[in-house]
């Protein structure tokens, strides 16, 4: 899930963002305060960084159609990789995010000190494994080259994949986590590791890969449709959440988006306009 960023295109955005965008938290409670110590401020709007889509496109449904009516201002900020969303949300430039998983928060919390943590659970993209040269995943052969994602967290994701429909064996008991380094059998195939966001782009140059969902809807496929092989909803903990720096999690608004997130409306736009590439997955955050 991660995309690497140059420093001054980093540089340029959190100048843009520290210009652009309002601070961290804010409460009913005029003498409530934020995470970083400051007063909160519940007349400003709500900013909740997020990849387009899936993310923006729920948190646009919440913001025209049920925020108004919990008196909720709602802004959206669109960002296209996997870096920016956490490191604002940490600097207080965006007031939470909306883009990843538990295993990846893990992890770059770890990886970059931040502290980050959940707040509620929306929905789950299941991980594909999609091809333009084969139609079916038993018809991948050795000798042929399956792209996946570069990144810690999805590597493992894609590699559980693969394992769980016999197209490699892995290490037992290895989990999430599981690198090339640890496949006990590649029967044969190659892979070419690639960042998360540009694997899509590969399909051409590759017999098969595996691809986040986000990108998969970005690039125009339909993962219900279009994915040889795609991830069971059953026990995943993979489910996509509202995030906020630990402090924040309380504040009103965040209470309130976190609400509409997880109301019936939202299941019905998700159910209605995924047709299964998407899934709600709504609840509390794994520990």
């Amino acid at each position: 899930m991660r995309k690497n960023i140059k420093l001054t295109a980093f540089a340029a955005a959190s100048a843009a963002l520290a210009l652009g965008l309002t601070a961290c938290g804010s409460s009913s409670d005029p003498s409530s305060t934020k995470a970083d110590g400051g007063k909160t401020d519940a007349s400003k709007p709500l900013v909740i960084a997020a990849s387009p889509s899936p993310h923006a496109d729920i948190l646009n449904f919440v913001k025209d159609k049920l925020a108004a009516k919990e008196g909720l201002k709602l802004e959206v900020k669109e960002f296209t990789d996997y870096v920016l969303p956490n490191t604002a949300t940490e600097q207080g430039q965006v007031d939470g995010n909306y883009f990843q998983h538990k295993p990846y928060l893990d992890d770059f919390n770890k990886k970059n000190g931040t502290h980050i943590v959940p707040v509620v659970n929306v929905h789950l993209e299941p991980l594909g494994l999609y091809s333009k040269k084969v139609k079916a995943a038993g018809d991948i052969k050795a000798g042929q080259t399956i792209a996946v994602p570069n990144d810690t967290t999805n590597e493992g994701r894609a590699l559980q994949l693969l394992a769980a429909n016999n197209l490699i064996t892995l290490k037992e008991g290895v989990g999430t986590g599981a690198k090339l380094s640890d496949i006990t059998d590649k029967k044969g195939l190659e892979f070419k590791e690639l960042e998360a966001a540009t694997v899509p782009r590969a399909l051409n140059d590759v017999d098969a890969a595996v691809i986040n969902g986000n990108y998969a809807l970005e690039a125009k496929l339909a993962p219900a449709k279009d994915a040889l092989i795609l991830e069971k909803a059953d026990g995943n903990p993979y489910a996509n959440f509202l995030a906020v720096k630990d402090g924040n999690q309380n504040d009103p608004r965040i209470q309130k988006l976190a609400k509409l997130l997880n109301s019936d409306e939202v299941k019905k736009f998700i159910e209605d306009k995924y047709q299964g590439s998407v899934t709600p997955a709504f609840g509390t955050p794994a520990a």
